[in-house]
């Protein structure tokens, strides 16, 4: 009978420390990504995109012709959209465009809502050039979504998008950000 409480007390044990470690990796999970886009949140990008600019200057030291792109995407007339259509079709779109954006970036890229309708998107080991196809990529997929709220059809949404690559506009998360953020406000003045 002895062995049998043992083994039911160790079971016991193991179940919850599995159950803890669940626990932890789910609020490891809620600490890092935005719950509507299930995209990473500001303070993740912020933080791994550092690391990203530190691995882009060592890679510049070696001489490699790729660089760090920082793609800034911004849902185009969204605060009349929400006021014309409510804040669930709004929703819709933040959702829309986070499984959009993870299904269109690598496993390497950093996808994120970097607040309201504005989205960031971080392509290490890219040219220039990959960079503005892909932001043309994803621009073109943003406005062939197809929403409904409630089986009725939504309106077509559109977006625009700056890119940044370092070191050429920048050097430093802030200052990458800053110049993929005034492209974007760019492409809005050129016609959205």
């Amino acid at each position: 009978l002895l062995d049998c409480e043992l083994t039911d007390a160790t079971v016991a044990q193991i179940a919850l420390a599995v159950a803890n470690l669940q626990w932890r990796e789910e609020l490891r999970e809620q600490s890092i990504r935005d719950p509507l886009s299930q995209l990473y949140n500001r303070r993740y990008l912020e933080a791994s995109t550092g690391r990203e600019v530190a691995r882009a200057e060592r890679a510049r030291t070696r001489r490699r012709r790729t660089g760090l792109a920082v793609l800034m995407l911004d849902v185009d007339d969204f605060k009349r959209f929400n006021d014309e259509h409510g804040h669930e079709a709004g929703d819709l779109v933040i959702a829309a465009i986070g499984g959009l954006l993870r299904r269109m970036t690598r496993a390497s890229d950093i996808a994120s809502r970097y607040g309201g309708e504005e989205f960031v998107v971080v392509l290490p080991d890219v040219t220039l050039e990959r960079a503005m196809a892909r932001a043309e990529e994803i621009r073109v997929a943003v406005g062939e979504l197809k929403l409904e709220q409630q089986g009725e059809p939504l309106p077509q949404i559109t977006a625009s998008i700056g890119v940044a690559i370092f070191p050429r506009h920048g050097d430093s998360v802030e200052s990458l950000i800053r110049a993929a953020d005034l492209a974007m406000y760019a492409a809005k003045r050129a016609g959205r």
